[in-house]
């Protein structure tokens, strides 16, 4: 497999993968609508290997023009999140679950990676969450992620991934993810209040997202046709004790409140144990992450042009 194609590649993990697989040697096709721009790929156009697209995974001649010439798909195509995905559920039914569909009956049984999320869980579905727990998913997000691997799973040739919770820098930078933000809040605003705050999350830095990706394609054949959950046993949070390890880091007041909740009512722990026997183990932990985000800050600025604070 030497020709990738790598959907929705200008996104948040796509422009931290990217430039892995052209390291590696592979020859790189990225298609992406650029809802969010593209200056994260910037620098990959200065690799011969490296080409772009612009299209759209739910227009069927986008997606048949793009795997034209492809060895393997890696599929991160998405509306992703909670939020963005309550905000137009028309869209993300279409983007994350109908176009895995059209995606999965034109790629004529290329191997194909998958990003899904650990959201398929829901709330806390027993001890500990494992691929062949009960999936229970809350939201839009979660239940179209979820539809989305089961029908690719039937149709087999197929690694899939249900990631912990991202954090850390990108070329395509987010900070709606909850560590992202915990800590722009700490930093920028010195201010934070935190709802429920003794559920639990599990979280994974992007850098190793990126490179799970890259060993799911060069391990394929013994990962293939399987469900794995991608994080670490050592990155199981709740939402306290990340707020805490920022304030040893950053003075902010911090206030945790007994009245009100979050929409997303995620509660659980994951194993990684069948990632970890494949062979795969992240290398990021979250002390490092919280650090490179504090130093970020010096150069992240959101403007109100309507605040005069």
């Amino acid at each position: 497999m030497k020709n990738i194609l790598v959907t929705g590649g200008a996104g948040y993990v796509g422009t931290m993968l990217v430039p892995m697989l052209l390291g590696r040697g592979y020859k790189v096709r990225v298609m992406d609508n650029l809802m969010y721009g593209g200056k994260g790929l910037l620098p990959c156009f200065a690799s011969k290997d490296f080409e772009f697209v612009k299209g759209d995974v739910r227009k069927i001649e986008d997606v048949r023009s793009s795997l034209d010439g492809m060895d393997a798909v890696i599929h991160l195509a998405a509306i992703v999140g909670f939020p963005a995905c309550k905000k137009d559920p028309q869209l993300a039914e279409e983007t994350n679950h109908k176009a895995t569909v059209l995606l999965e009956g034109l790629r004529h049984d290329r191997p194909l990676i998958f990003a899904s999320t650990g959201s398929n869980y829901g709330a806390l579905v027993g001890d500990v969450c494992r691929e062949d727990s009960p999936l229970n998913p809350l939201t839009i997000y979660g239940s179209t992620k979820t539809a989305a691997e089961q029908y690719l799973l039937k149709c087999g040739n197929v690694v899939v991934y249900r990631y912990a919770t991202a954090y850390g820098l990108s070329y395509r930078q987010r900070l709606d993810l909850l560590i992202n933000d915990f800590v722009y809040q700490a930093v920028k605003n010195r201010n934070l209040i935190i709802y429920e705050k003794s559920f639990k999350r599990t979280f994974i830095h992007v850098r190793d997202i990126a490179a799970s990706l890259l060993y799911a394609l060069e391990h394929f054949n013994k990962m293939r046709d399987e469900v794995f959950n991608c994080g670490s046993n050592d990155q199981n949070f709740s939402k306290e004790e990340v707020a805490l390890l920022i304030q040893k880091r950053v003075n902010y007041y911090l206030h945790f409140a007994e009245i009100g909740k979050d929409e997303d009512q995620r509660n659980y722990e994951v194993s990684y144990e069948k990632v970890n026997k494949a062979g795969f183990f992240t290398t990021v932990g979250i002390d490092e992450g919280i650090d490179e985000l504090i130093r970020s800050m010096a150069v992240v600025q959101v403007v109100n042009e309507y605040s005069n604070v």
